[in-house]
């Protein structure tokens, strides 16, 4: 969310489908949330991390934030800085608890609303703490768990929901913007099921950092679509890396980087040297959503919140290792194949089907990967879906099998697969499993005659 540029964000580049993923070494990954609960608390530091920031957003249906922690942007611009907030945005931003107040389920909503002459108010908050960064050798990680505003088409014109930071040094200045730094780790515009992820930095217009498109990338939500349910949206800067590098990601997925050797040290020392500043915000209009068709106009929907049930700020001194996958996934949204708990004889790679992303390869006879906490619920399953691909030579095939619990227990299902054309030629096959509900670890377990690898698996899931 570009702060303070006057200037008309151009259109990122985007992918029209990436598939959501959480590769071997990722951070924190969180499966597909449509299945937690709409309210969950912040997932506990794992080992090496220590929790800086927190917020589950406790607290009475209809009050306002706590102001210890956050304070209130209101009006159409910062004191003395740029108009309409820089981008160019429509809506008037107002503490008013119509547009940012707890719902009493542990959930904070940012509404936007419209008047009946045709005005628009929202809210923008920002963490009153300066001082999030990484320790010297160390990491710091940035996180919430978010549901988009839930309207899609055209309603949806001029909606630009973001989860983003600021450099300190922008606070009480407002004109030194991009060279302090803007990490965007998530923006959406229009209501398309598309997470855009961005570091803005150097100067305004062009510049290393390629203003004020900024260096981003995209990606989109799978399971169930940015709006129609919660996704956890993450940032991790990285200085125990050489480069140092900022990583982004979506349920776990690390589908943008930016490294400190993409631009001049001065221009990173400019954009890191120094504490950030966190923003939760619904801007309406601007350059942003001018990109992709405009608005908002008169069919516009006023109403629809962004949704934020934490904020989590976690922060490693350099020996932890990044967060595991938690659990907690879908059984019948796609669990991409490299986002396992644990693994033997599995390499990720990248991979050329439909949505980019990774597969997991070099599966063999005994190889298997292990994922955790997989919710099947109360009706039972009965169907296996994989997506798979083969170059294997002729003769050379083997199975692909669902083990729930324990590698030793009985396949509860399992498929045949040989040559499909080639290591990234593709295909969807589907096998009958025995019945099953409730929640288990889930481990594919790869059999075969002959020693040679003979399947590729980009991902899988389940169906009744």
């Amino acid at each position: 969310m570009s702060a303070s540029s006057g200037l008309p964000r151009p259109r990122p580049l985007r992918r029209a489908l990436v598939a959501v993923a959480a590769a071997l070494g990722l951070a924190a990954a969180v499966a597909t949330a449509a299945t937690a609960p709409a309210s969950a608390s912040a997932p506990s530091p794992p080992s090496g991390w220590t929790q800086v920031f927190v917020d589950d957003f406790n607290g009475a249906a209809g009050s306002g934030v706590n102001t210890a922690d956050w304070q209130y942007d209101t009006g159409t611009s910062y004191p003395g800085g740029a108009a309409n907030w820089g981008t160019g945005e429509v809506e008037t931003m107002t503490s008013s608890t119509s547009n940012v107040a707890l719902d009493g389920n542990g959930n904070l909503l940012i509404t936007p609303r419209r008047d009946a002459s045709g005005h628009w108010t929202s809210g923008r908050i920002e963490t009153n703490r300066t001082d999030f960064q990484p320790p010297a050798g160390g990491k710091l990680r940035v996180q919430a768990r978010i549901r988009m505003p839930d309207v899609t088409g055209a309603a949806a014109k001029g909606y630009w929901p973001a989860f983003w930071m600021l450099g300190a040094p922008f606070r009480g200045d407002y004109w030194n913007w991009p060279g302090i730094g803007e990490l965007d780790i998530m923006e959406n515009v229009q209501g398309l099921n598309t997470d855009w992820a961005t570091m803005h930095c150097g100067t305004n217009p062009g510049g290393p950092c390629n203003e004020t498109s900024g260096i981003g990338n995209s990606t989109a939500c799978t399971g169930t679509t940015c709006q129609a349910g919660f996704h956890t949206y993450a940032m991790e800067w990285d200085r125990s890396t050489s480069p140092e590098e900022i990583r982004f990601y979506l349920d776990g997925v690390n589908f943008h980087t930016v490294r400190a050797n993409q631009v001049d040290a001065t221009t990173w020392a400019n954009a890191t040297n120094h504490g950030y500043f966190i923003i939760l915000n619904v801007a309406m209009g601007g350059g942003f959503p001018d990109a992709f068709g405009g608005g908002p106009d008169g069919g516009t929907e006023p109403g629809h919140p962004m949704t934020v049930d934490y904020v989590q700020v976690l922060q490693s001194s350099g020996g932890g290792t990044t967060p595991p996958p938690t659990g907690n996934r879908d059984a019948y949204g796609a669990i991409q194949a490299e986002s396992y708990d644990s693994q033997s004889g599995v390499v990720p790679e990248t991979t050329t089907d439909t949505g980019g992303g990774q597969d997991i390869g070099s599966l063999a006879n005994g190889d298997w990967a292990l994922y955790k906490g997989v919710a099947f619920g109360s009706t039972a399953a009965r169907q296996f879906y994989a997506r798979v691909a083969s170059g294997a030579a002729n003769g050379v095939s083997g199975l692909v099998e669902v083990r729930l619990d324990s590698r030793s227990n009985a396949p509860v299902g399992s498929f045949a697969v040989g040559n499909t054309g080639g290591w990234q030629s593709w295909r969807t096959i589907p096998a009958n499993i025995g019945a099953v509900t409730g929640t288990h670890d889930v481990y594919l377990t790869f059999t075969s005659g002959q020693p040679a690898d003979f399947v590729n698996v980009n991902w899988f899931d389940f169906g009744h």
